[in-house]
């Protein structure tokens, strides 16, 4: 019996007997509805909420599928699917997004699409969890061996705790569900990987399914049990399809949690401050790159990016920076470079799923180079343009020796004491001359003649 037969059913009952009906016959009736209800938790709802999840497995795309599944709860929804193409990610993020799906009040199905779509490492745990796992042909599934992140040294003991730790819980969550939990183990201790066919065959998923439509029709009827107890008869008869997408904040920070776009974010930040450093007061630079190096900050502790990478790049800004104010021809610029490529290399060196495309990287070095070349240029030329207008400005003022110029001696001119060599022949102290042209730090002087009144 469907849920709205047994209802309409009790209507029917309730209309044509009521008014003959005692009151402990009433309650009888009321108690045996409420039984076959508790009994066979049957889902009122015929709406199907639909999640999409693609990418690295970072805090929001934990946050998204808690607020997914929960908006599902409060619908009462029928299920929650969750569409999955992930190459993994981070471990505090899966253990949310498991425990979410394992203590769900409504039936999960994790799908593996669209085609040539994997749930690697990370993805591996999230669709063993689901109620029903399912994948389109074309799809991969499993490599769960952990990884460290944020560059950590541990030894192989500790590693091997880790590995065994991480087995235990695939078990369990295969355990939990009915599946295979000697081919789930392998997933993590040896990194085995399956196509959808011989997930299906191993009976690590359930279903195998070309598109959505045809998910929803295979999982028709099927019996799941949820975690305080109840069964479920899923019933697809009839539906209406949800679906819930990121909203703008969370599809954002997952946005700058790509290793890419943090490290594009964090180049903007290069860029941006040291703008602002050699032409102060120009301000949009600066706000720009300042803002950007918060994102990439955060974007980088969201990834538990290698510590050594991040100060191998704080050190090529400082590097840049130096280079501005010392015009080093460079030197400076080219450790900063070498910096760069350094820290871009070994950045997420110890985590094989979160890692910068080395194009980009390629890329980024190539614009920074150029970036600094006509910036030293810049540079080059205004210290000159300002040392040959200084020069030029003295030629015609009026100086006043301090020392006696026979020919060479003191002058102050505009509160600064200069080298000056007369021209004329000797000068005495305390006299004025003029001065008539610079050469480097000395300054040709003559004596300054006056006019007669008449």
């Amino acid at each position: 019996l469907s849920s709205l037969s047994i209802l309409n059913a009790f209507l029917l009952i309730l209309e044509y007997n009521l008014v003959n009906m005692k009151r402990l016959e009433f309650l009888f009736l009321i108690l045996f509805f409420f039984i076959i209800i508790e009994g066979r938790a049957i889902v009122f709802s015929s709406n199907i909420e639909v999640l999409q999840v693609e990418g690295i497995v970072v805090p929001a795309v934990a946050d998204y599928i808690e607020r997914g599944i929960t908006k599902a709860e409060r619908d009462n929804a029928s299920l929650c699917v969750i569409e999955l193409n992930t190459p993994g990610g981070l471990l505090n993020s899966t253990d949310k997004i498991v425990k979410r799906i394992v203590n769900s009040k409504i039936p999960i199905v994790v799908y593996v699409y669209p085609k040539t779509a994997w749930a690697a490492s990370a993805g591996t745990f999230i669709t063993l969890s689901a109620h029903i796992a399912a994948m389109t042909p074309g799809t991969t599934i499993g490599a769960a061996h952990p990884v460290t992140t944020g560059g950590q040294e541990i030894s192989k003991e500790h590693m091997k705790k880790i590995v065994n730790f991480s087995a235990k819980w695939m078990e369990t969550i295969a355990k939990e569900r009915g599946r295979n939990i000697k081919e789930a183990r392998l997933a993590v201790t040896e990194s085995k990987s399956f196509r959808d066919d011989e997930a299906l065959r191993c009976n690590l998923i359930d279903i195998q399914a070309k598109n959505l439509k045809q998910l929803i029709s295979l999982i028709n009827g099927k019996k799941v049990t949820l975690a305080n107890g109840k069964e479920i008869i899923i019933d697809t008869k009839q539906y209406k399809i949800i679906k819930n997408n990121m909203n703008s904040i969370e599809h954002f920070l997952q946005i700058i949690s790509n290793p890419n776009i943090a490290y594009v974010l964090l180049t903007l930040a290069i860029i941006g401050l040291i703008t602002e450093v050699s032409h102060p007061g120009v301000i949009f630079p600066g706000v720009v790159g300042s803002i950007s190096l918060f994102l990439a900050f955060y974007s980088l502790g969201v990834l538990n990016a290698y510590w050594g990478g991040i100060a191998l790049i704080l050190l090529a800004i400082l590097f840049f920076i130096a280079e501005i104010f010392t015009v080093s021809f460079g030197l400076l610029t080219a450790g900063g470079i070498i910096s760069l490529l350094m820290g871009s290399l070994v950045l997420f060196s110890h985590t094989p799923e979160i890692k910068i495309n080395l194009s980009l990287v390629i890329g980024v070095l190539v614009v920074i180079t150029a970036f600094f070349v006509l910036l030293i240029g810049i540079v080059i030329r205004d210290r000159k343009r300002k040392k040959t207008a200084g020069a030029e400005s003295m030629i015609g003022k009026t100086a006043i020796t301090k020392t006696s110029l026979n020919p060479k001696g003191t002058v102050s001119i505009e509160g600064e004491l200069w080298t000056a060599i007369s021209i004329n022949g000797e000068i005495d102290v305390e006299k004025e001359v003029v001065v008539k042209k610079v050469e480097g730090l000395n300054l040709w002087v003559t004596k300054k003649q006056y006019r007669e009144e008449k």
